[in-house]
């Protein structure tokens, strides 16, 4: 069972004695340039990740343990080029009685129930007559909530956590009720339902009972492709449950909204934002992403001691953080 003496990923410094337990993704047993086997994983707690290499390994090794078990490692801790790593001498499966869920959950059930709440208060606030009907129908399907509160927001990215949609989700609409009165010619309950929406199959494209990854259809689709289909697949349900049509060109303006709003092309949107909401749905939901981004990498930066962090390859630069010395 886990003990106060846990040393937490954010909390390793350089050339720390290891000993304890983490959790295991994205394996891989990978040849060093003399063409020896090592092998490469990463291991998470609820603070964060670190990569970790054990050399000279081999097929058992590699097959001592799956992606998403609990493993107990065993190793020291080094910086290597401003990045802090693990290189482990023994990583096994872990025990059960070594193993306490609370070292690897970010948000707490309390955490995710006041949230969602919140979430369905925003939306039973929607008086748009078609909106609220969709609305509706989402927070009537308890499997999708479920999933939807269950669900990271992304591989690594951003709210990389289970929870972390619907906190990214309800840090967005908070932010649409925020922005949307300060510009009359938005409608917000349009930005609104857009926020909810843009993310929402994210439920499918990733699994994350433990470890992140993708699944086949959001390797082979994408959250933006599955999400149109999601919504046209709610609006079937909702006229088929209360007989009144849908308003076609708010379909295709929601649809709009879901497939453009990582903002260009490169970043994988098939159209760029066209419409107010979607422009503005856009720059919110990078804003949020990128906020939260950005700070955990301050969060997760070993060096303590300094106002900066390393540089980041990934963004061209280092971050300041001065209350590192404050």
């Amino acid at each position: 069972m886990s003990t106060d003496s846990r040393r937490y990923v954010s909390q390793l410094s350089h050339n720390e004695t290891i000993s304890q337990v983490f959790l295991a993704s994205d394996k891989q047993l990978r040849p060093n340039r003399n063409g020896n086997l090592y092998l490469q994983v990463d291991l998470s707690d609820r603070s964060g990740s670190v990569n970790a290499r054990m050399w000279n390994a081999n097929d058992n090794d590699y097959k001592a343990f799956d992606n998403g078990d609990y493993v107990h490692v065993e190793g020291a801790t080094q910086l290597f080029q401003g990045n802090m790593q693990l290189i482990a001498n023994r990583i096994r499966k872990a025990r059960p009685d070594e193993v306490d869920e609370a070292d690897f959950v970010t948000l707490q059930s309390e955490d995710v129930d006041k949230m969602q709440t919140r979430l369905t208060e925003i939306l039973g606030g929607i008086r748009s007559a078609p909106l609220a009907r969709l609305a509706k129908g989402f927070l009537s399907d308890d499997e999708f909530m479920g999933k939807f509160c269950r669900a990271p927001a992304g591989m690594k990215n951003h709210h990389a956590y289970q929870g972390g949609l619907l906190d990214h989700v309800l840090s967005l609409m908070e932010l649409v009720l925020l922005v949307g009165p300060r510009y009359p010619k938005l409608d917000t309950e349009k930005l609104l339902m857009g926020a909810f929406l843009h993310d929402a199959a994210k439920v499918d494209e990733l699994a994350y009972e433990r470890d992140i990854s993708y699944t086949d259809a959001g390797q082979l689709l994408g959250h933006m492709t599955l999400g149109v289909t999601m919504l046209e697949d709610m609006v079937r349900k909702i006229v088929s449950q209360d007989g009144q049509p849908f308003p076609n060109r708010l379909l295709l303006e929601l649809k709009h909204l879901i497939i453009s709003h990582h903002g260009c092309y490169e970043y994988g949107s098939s159209k760029l934002p066209m419409t107010l909401e979607a422009i503005a749905l856009h720059q919110l939901d990078n804003l949020d992403a990128k906020l939260a981004s950005f700070t955990q990498l301050m969060t997760d930066c070993p060096n303590t001691d300094s106002n900066w962090t390393q540089y980041f390859s990934q963004i061209g630069r280092k971050l300041f953080k001065p209350e590192a010395n404050s």
